[in-house]
């Protein structure tokens, strides 16, 4: 009877974690519309926030040029060193934002929407790794001693912007340059731009 019901429960979580997984984005734009009401941006946070931000976006992109999903597990560029640099890049970017907003309420709905919807995506993506490329996958996450291994039985692999398109990394750009203008605009309308800008 008990492992009928830790069995129940075990795929109750599964299928929570991958429906919060598979609504990251959907949640993402829910979450943003609630951060830039909350949000109170200067010209200094916008400074600060949005180069913090953009060095997230970078990440993503880097990582986005090395990655072919669902094909391979991929150990060239950013993935020679982290597991999940896509996420490491989405988790920067949140924390620039955060900055960009000057709002602790902001700030700490950020970083909920960050912990809640990249760690389901991680277990989810993990899920799917393991049962698509079984011991490829477990080498990898051993450590780096087997990523050395496997980078040295492969040709180095080069950052490709195509590759990054055909990842969609474009809709991530896109998505961090809607949310800069309209951070911009909200410390417009605040006159906190203007103010920190001495005009």
């Amino acid at each position: 009877m008990r492992s009928t019901s830790s069995g129940r429960r075990d795929t109750l979580r599964q299928i929570a974690l991958h429906t919060l997984a598979r609504l990251r984005v959907t949640l993402g734009f829910l979450s943003g519309a609630v951060v830039l009401a909350l949000a109170q941006p200067t010209g200094r946070s916008l400074a600060i926030g949005l180069s913090v931000a953009a060095i997230g976006e970078a990440i993503r992109i880097w990582a986005s040029g090395h990655l072919n999903k669902a094909r391979e597990v991929t150990t060239s560029g950013p993935y020679r060193w982290v597991r999940h640099p896509l996420y490491v890049g989405s988790t920067v970017m949140g924390a620039g934002l955060a900055i960009a907003c000057a709002s602790a309420v902001a700030a700490a709905l950020i970083a909920i929407y960050l912990v809640a919807t990249l760690t389901a995506a991680i277990k989810n993506e993990e899920a799917f790794l393991r049962r698509t490329f079984g011991e490829q996958y477990d080498l990898y996450r051993e450590g780096q001693l087997a990523k050395r291994a496997a980078i040295a039985r492969q040709q180095p692999k080069r950052f490709r912007l195509a590759q990054a398109i055909a990842n969609r990394e474009h809709r991530a750009v896109l998505g961090f340059a809607v949310a800069v203008l309209l951070l911009i605009l909200k410390a417009t309308y605040n006159g906190a731009f203007w103010r920190a800008a001495g005009t």
